[in-house]
């Protein structure tokens, strides 16, 4: 039986063989890894991953296939997905469709049956390359003269292709932001609002949608934030109308240098002094706010592993990762210094102003995949607040 056939290429003329998933298409984008063992479902539904192909480093995925309840957007965002092998058996009790068809629901393609060890390790060593993926008709020739021609991330804004356009509150009714709870048996039922697991919203804050994954807005609203979510280039006055007392800044695709308007909106918040509190690519546009540089990662960070020292207290955390830029240290004025780093290779993961309530973070503390060490940072956002409150 002849099973069906996909082809990746990469800009430096690397093809690889395997077999077809997921949709029936052809797709473009910057070929990059994820080292997370679990989260798949998670990590298509990123919209930092937007034109991005992923790669997974497990060699088995799709084992507990995919649910409604776990996605982080409204959509998959990936370009495409790469796999050793995708698993021939679909066994959680939450599952609701297997990996290949959500794939071919979001006509994304995916390719299974190739070395994504030695696709991981050329990555490394020659950085992540623009890349093309299909499971159609497509010869190796023309594959990688697709992949050598797309435009690629540097320069491009991609953050117009996933913020929501329209301004909105999150969940009012307090039905999607309840702590997550295992289900053990027909005896015991899932959290409702009369179990009173949440706190009072009593806090309004503005979160900058520049790519938002759902669970940041859980964490916001199990903080006790009452969000209003609004689209990445609405001014920052239009912003202010809405009465916040603090301002958070989402995660999101691409070059933070091709986003300028977001910089300029960020420039004239932090004017007003309010609280400010940026994560990924929130934490790169408020580092140009300041005046300082951002770079392209030789293959970035990606995965539910990396390790982030706390310079003030030497604490070391494990944190969940997605970013191919990073800010270039010594352009920060004298106002803001580094409180963490990667330990891995000592880039930035953390940012303060000296005698401003403004911070932000690189990697991602609401994990979804990944580990909770960074949880209490959105506790932080809101002591924060309360004690800029107290000085007025």
């Amino acid at each position: 039986m002849n099973k069906p056939r996909a082809i990746l290429a990469l800009e430096d003329g690397t093809v690889f063989h395997g077999e077809a998933f997921g949709a029936s298409a052809t797709a473009t984008g910057e070929v990059c890894f994820n080292t997370s063992m679990t989260g798949y479902q998670e990590i298509l539904t990123d919209p930092s991953y937007k034109a991005q192909i992923v790669t997974m480093t497990c060699p088995q995925i799709g084992n507990y296939g995919v649910n409604t309840q776990d996605v982080e957007s409204w959509r998959s965002h990936v370009s495409g997905f790469v796999v050793r092998e995708l698993s021939p058996v679909v066994s959680n009790w939450r599952a609701e469709m297997s990996l290949d068809e959500y794939l071919k629901r979001n006509e994304v393609p995916g390719i299974q049956g190739i070395d994504t060890r030695a696709l991981t390790k050329k990555l490394r060593v020659g950085g992540a390359m623009k890349g093309v993926i299909s499971t159609e008709r497509l010869s190796d020739v023309d594959a990688v003269e697709m992949a050598r021609e797309w435009e690629g991330l540097i320069g491009i804004d991609y953050v117009r292709h996933v913020t929501h356009g329209k301004v909105f509150d999150w969940d009012r009714e307090d039905t999607q932001s309840y702590p997550f709870r295992l289900i053990r048996g027909v005896d015991d039922i899932a959290p409702t609002k009369e179990d009173d697991t949440l706190p009072p919203a009593d806090i309004r804050i503005v979160a900058y949608d520049f790519g938002i994954k759902y669970n940041i807005l859980r964490k916001l609203r199990q903080a006790g934030f009452d969000v209003c979510v609004v689209p990445a280039d609405m001014p920052a006055d239009k912003a202010l109308e809405m009465g916040p007392r603090g301002i958070f800044l989402s995660n999101g695709p691409g070059d933070p240098a091709a986003v300028e308007y977001a910089v300029r909106i960020v420039e004239d918040l932090l004017k007003t002094g309010l609280p400010i509190f940026g994560i990924c690519l929130g934490h790169q546009i408020m580092a140009r706010a300041f005046g300082a540089d951002t770079f392209k990662l030789k293959f970035g960070h990606r995965g539910a592993n990396q390790p982030v020292k706390d310079l003030r207290t030497n604490r070391v955390e494990i944190t969940a990762q997605n970013h191919g830029f990073a800010v270039v240290p010594e352009t920060l004025p004298e106002s803001v210094f580094v409180d963490r780093i990667n330990l891995n290779d000592n880039t930035v993961e953390g940012l303060r102003h000296r005698n401003k309530p403004f911070f932000s973070v690189q990697y991602h503390p609401e994990a979804s995949p990944g580990p909770h060490d960074s949880g209490l940072l959105f506790s932080e956002f809101r002591r924060m607040i309360e004690s800029k409150d107290g000085e007025n």
